[in-house]
């Protein structure tokens, strides 16, 4: 299939020194000198202790566990199934998942609400697609098939059964007299293992916004990751929402979650508000069954191919000539750059004049957004505040054919938040907006996951504690620092998964994956060597560390640009926890780097002890 150019407005049709201005004065509107701490870890009534609730699964009485294993995999996502998956390829099979939710999932378990998709391409984004024989059945899975894969690769690969469901860590605490872990958790258990493989994922503490009078409210509140269909009517397999049809709700937020079910939520309620800080950028959403006869047509080895020439395409620079596989809107930069690049037969530039050809690129591919705004919604005044105006990826792009056409229903009302940077008030009936109350019977917060607060907040262990029992929280308190951004000093036999000093890939479950590949590979060959002990040198962590600082991209330009989200960490200049500080070299360097390590079989940068 070949890849079409879209078509993007000219730029001379874009007076980009104003529209740069326009952005500035979007962002610094909505900026919150709070940051992080305008978000609660507890919330009153409906809200109160909602981290901990399961709505969709009881929790069953179960006796302590007390016992040794080889690893504990913390997490039971696609962080910790992978990480699990790696290790049982290694040979290492005395393991553990342990996860706070019922099931395999991580925040496929928790986010069941109406509409849920995968919103990267299916085909990409689930991982082990040749190894396991699956294929999605559309190009953007479905969250409930998501889920149930998940735990397909975990029965698949024979690690199903050894996981401890509804169980919250409260302390990690290295134990230099049985070099192992202790482990403690809610249900009493009483676990000691030798190596601790953090596979928590990035998504697993729900953001609550804490909004003045939160507390009042006399009506029924509930974040998207708890799904309550006890009272809206349906399920996220069939979400025919039937008991909202007396209901006046207000969703508070606009990103991934709530472009999925403000759509059913608007064919449901009888008035539905939503509650907008920043408007995302909402791209068409074909979405296709999978074709059987295109199944037929790969060879072996497809998937990482195609992974790989997604994640050049979309994030990094794809090879002259190389096709655009997945070619969507997370490519479309690279591809209209490159084929105004072949064009003038590629001539030379700097990087800088390369960036400033990216740069006119990235506003005429954010005006064909906005322009798409204008093509569904008939009220000029509405059609302008839905437009997006920042550069591209300062916000998750999105994609659906149903948001947009949902503000045309009478019984749906944009309220836009961003003057006051969020909702002013809530009230005991309702909310608050530029001095009118707007009474509703259920506010739902599509408010998304933290991602740059502290550790303690989006892990939720009480205690870890390595050698001497220095906290992990207080040796990164000022950000994170390790070792291939899997390990650090200190904190023997421990392994971290997620956007800490690594590569930066497009596809999660890739990022996971080879962390996961990674660490396995050092723990099955520190068992293999007789060892009971790795941890990585100060001298190697620093080490990495510099090199780490030295080869960082400055993306300060193209942060200034962008309006506060969990992708620029609300707009914190200098945050210790920035969500995508990546390794500068770009994503395959990283791997090779890791790759180097491995082969060459010396432990550099760390010490082994029997």
């Amino acid at each position: 299939m070949t890849c079409e150019l879209t078509d993007l407005p000219p730029a001379d049709e874009i007076d980009i020194p104003a529209m740069r201005a326009r952005y500035y004065a979007e962002r610094d509107k909505r900026l919150n000198s709070s940051l992080g701490d305008q978000y609660l870890q507890d919330g009153p009534g409906d809200l109160h202790d909602f981290y901990n609730k399961d709505p969709y699964m009881a929790v069953q009485p179960r006796d302590p566990v007390v016992e040794e294993l080889d690893v504990a995999v913390l997490g039971a996502g696609f962080g910790g199934v992978m990480a699990s998956y790696h290790l049982v390829q290694q040979g290492v099979t005395n393991i553990r998942n342990i996860d706070h939710s019922g099931d395999f999932g991580g925040v496929w378990y928790w986010n069941r609400y109406p509409g849920i998709q995968c919103d990267n391409e299916s085909y990409c984004y689930l991982p082990l697609l040749e190894e396991t024989g699956f294929m999605p059945s559309r190009r953007f899975a479905p969250g409930p098939e998501i889920m149930g894969y998940i735990r397909l690769i975990a029965e698949k690969f024979g690690f199903a059964d050894k996981a401890l469901f509804h169980t919250l860590i409260t302390s990690l605490k290295w134990d230099d007299s049985i070099q192992r872990w202790r482990i403690a958790t809610d249900r009493g258990d009483e676990i000691r293992a030798r190596f601790v493989v953090m596979g928590c994922g990035v998504l697993n503490m729900p953001k609550l916004p804490g909004i003045p009078g939160i507390a009042t409210f006399k009506g029924k509140m509930f974040h998207t990751s708890r799904w309550e269909y006890d009272y809206t009517g349906g399920s996220c397999a069939n979400p025919v929402l039937d008991k909202l049809k007396d209901k006046r709700v207000a969703i508070v937020g606009t990103g991934a979650t709530a472009i999925q079910a403000v759509p059913h939520l608007a064919e449901y309620a009888k008035h539905l508000y939503v509650v907008q800080r920043t408007p995302s950028c909402v791209d068409t959403r074909p979405n296709p069954l999978t074709d059987p006869d295109w199944i037929k047509s790969l060879e072996p080895g497809w998937q990482q191919e195609r992974i790989a020439n997604f994640q050049r395409h979309a994030m990094e620079v794809p090879k002259p000539g190389e096709p655009d596989l997945v070619c969507d809107f997370w490519t479309e930069i690279n591809r209209s750059l490159f084929a105004e690049l072949e064009a003038e037969g590629w001539p030379q530039e700097t990087p800088e004049q390369f960036m400033a050809r990216r740069e006119v690129i990235d506003y005429r591919v954010m005006e064909r957004f906005r322009r798409r705004v204008d093509t569904l919604i008939n009220d000029p005044d509405l059609a302008e505040r839905l437009k997006p105006y920042y550069r591209f990826l300062c916000k998750r792009p999105l994609s659906s054919d149903t948001y947009y056409p949902a503000f045309e229903k009478p019984s749906v009302t944009l309220i836009d938040t961003s003057e006051t940077q969020g909702l002013e008030r809530i009230t005991e009936k309702g909310f608050m907006q530029n001095g009118v109350e707007y009474e509703v019977d259920c506010i739902i917060f599509a408010s998304g996951f933290e991602v740059s607060s502290s550790l303690e907040r989006r892990w939720g262990i009480d205690a870890i504690e390595g050698r001497g029992g220095v906290s992990l929280y207080d040796h990164w308190r000022e950000g994170p620092k390790t070792m291939h951004g899997t390990m650090t000093h200190g904190f023997p036999n421990m392994f971290y998964i997620g956007y800490i000093q690594g590569g930066l890939n497009g596809s999660v479950t890739e990022q996971f994956g080879r962390q996961g590949e990674h660490s396995a590979w050092v723990i099955a060959e520190t068992l293999r060597r007789g060892a009971k002990v790795a941890e990585t040198t100060e001298e190697g962590m620093n080490a990495y560390c510099n090199h780490f600082a030295e080869i960082e991209v400055d993306t300060s330009a193209f942060q200034a640009e962008c309006t506060p989200s969990y992708f620029n960490n609300e707009g914190q200049k200098k945050a210790p926890w920035a969500l995508f500080r990546a390794y500068g070299h770009g994503w395959d360097a990283w791997l090779k780097l890791l790759a180097d390590w491995r082969e060459a079989g010396k432990f550099e940068g760390m010490k082994l002890e029997s």
